[in-house]
């Protein structure tokens, strides 16, 4: 629903009518007079002829279009409530100094088990809805490293940043929450 802040200023557009009027009531006062007006009417009436009344018909909408928007319209406030069901889930993920064994192949390529571990985390995630998910890596020491989120996005990114902890400590380049 558009509702208007000061609908008062359709008043204004009492001047489209008089600019109407005036523009054919002087229509007679630049006309050429002849003294007959059979060749005038032997004239083929051309097919752009409505062209004349363009630029009136413009001014009369620029008006209108610029009373409206003085008017201000605005949209009433819709809410609506969306109902989903989701569940919470917290991936805790490995970083330890074990998750660099060479124990998997991918695509010919031996992958780390982090690596392995990250690119499955990514598919799951992928297909999830609705669910809020957050994430813990730990070594010797565990760490939030995103708390639960609709945000998959930026989850993703953190997944992204996980790396393998030197001597149980994450890496300086890992990012945790809270940030520091």
């Amino acid at each position: 629903m558009i509702r208007f802040e000061d609908p008062w200023l359709f008043i204004f557009l009492v001047f489209i009518p008089l600019m109407i009027y005036r523009q054919w009531k002087g229509a007679g006062k630049n006309s050429i007079r002849f003294s007959s007006l059979d060749t005038v009417r032997q004239l083929q009436k051309p097919w752009f002829r409505f062209l004349r009344h363009l630029p009136l018909g413009l001014r009369c909408l620029a008006i209108a279009l610029l009373v409206s928007a003085m008017a201000r319209p605005q949209s009433g406030i819709t809410s609506s409530e969306v109902l989903t069901e989701g569940i919470d889930i917290m991936l805790c993920l490995d970083t330890s100094g074990t998750m660099q064994a060479l124990d998997f192949t991918w695509k010919g390529e031996r992958q780390n088990r982090l690596q392995v571990v990250k690119r499955v985390v990514d598919d799951f995630i992928r297909g999830r809805k609705n669910d809020r998910i957050g994430m813990v890596v730990f070594g010797a020491e565990a760490f939030t490293q995103c708390p639960l989120t609709l945000d998959y996005g930026v989850l993703l990114s953190f997944l992204d940043r996980v790396e393998i902890a030197w001597r149980g400590i994450p890496p300086p380049s890992a990012p945790r929450w809270p940030p520091a």
